[in-house]
C-alpha cells in the first residue's frame, strides 16, 4: 500500500492517468487554456514528512504529477520551478488533503468553508475541470490501497 503524498503514491497515481482518457479542452475554455497547459502547484502543511509541494502539470490532455521540495530530498525533481510559475497555487492541510483525495470533501466544500487557499488564476483550474473530473474517476480506484 502507498502513503499518501509518498513517491510512491505519485507513481501509482500516474500510472492510472496513463491509460485515462482526457479530452482536450472545450472551446470556450477561454484564455486560461489557451494553449492547452496548466500547472497547479498543492502546498501540502502537516504531512507526515513536513510540507510538501505536490506539482499537478495538464497539458496535451494528459495530466502528470510530480512532487517537488519534499524535506526528505525525495521527489521527481524541481516541479514548477523547472517551467515557471504555476498558473494556481492551493495551500491547505494534510486533513483537508487527504479528505479531498478520499472524497470526504468536495473543493467547493473546502474552499466555501476557508479550509484552502488559492493564488493565481482560478480561471485556469476551472477550464480544466473536466480534465480533472477524468483524471479523479481514473483514480479513484486507489484510494482503497492508499494509506493516510
Amino acid at each position: 500500500m502507498a502513503r499518501f503524498l509518498s513517491p510512491t503514491w505519485v507513481e501509482e497515481q500516474n500510472a492510472a492517468l496513463e491509460g485515462a482518457v482526457l479530452a482536450d479542452p472545450a472551446p470556450d475554455a477561454g484564455l486560461a487554456m489557451a494553449d492547452g497547459k496548466v500547472t497547479v502547484v498543492e502546498e501540502v502543511h502537516g504531512t507526515p514528512d513536513g510540507d510538501v509541494r505536490l506539482v499537478m502539470r495538464i497539458e496535451a490532455g494528459a495530466i502528470r504529477l510530480q512532487l517537488a521540495g519534499r524535506p526528505d530530498g525525495t521527489g521527481d525533481g524541481p516541479g514548477e520551478d523547472a517551467a515557471g510559475a504555476p498558473n494556481v497555487t492551493i495551500a491547505l492541510s494534510y486533513a483537508d488533503a487527504a479528505a479531498l483525495s478520499k472524497g470526504e470533501l468536495t473543493p467547493a466544500e473546502a474552499l466555501n468553508a476557508g479550509r484552502i487557499r488559492v493564488r493565481g488564476d482560478l480561471s485556469a483550474l476551472v477550464a480544466a475541470q473536466h480534465l480533472l473530473d477524468a483524471a479523479r474517476s481514473a483514480t479513484r480506484g486507489l484510494v482503497a490501497s492508499t494509506t493516510y
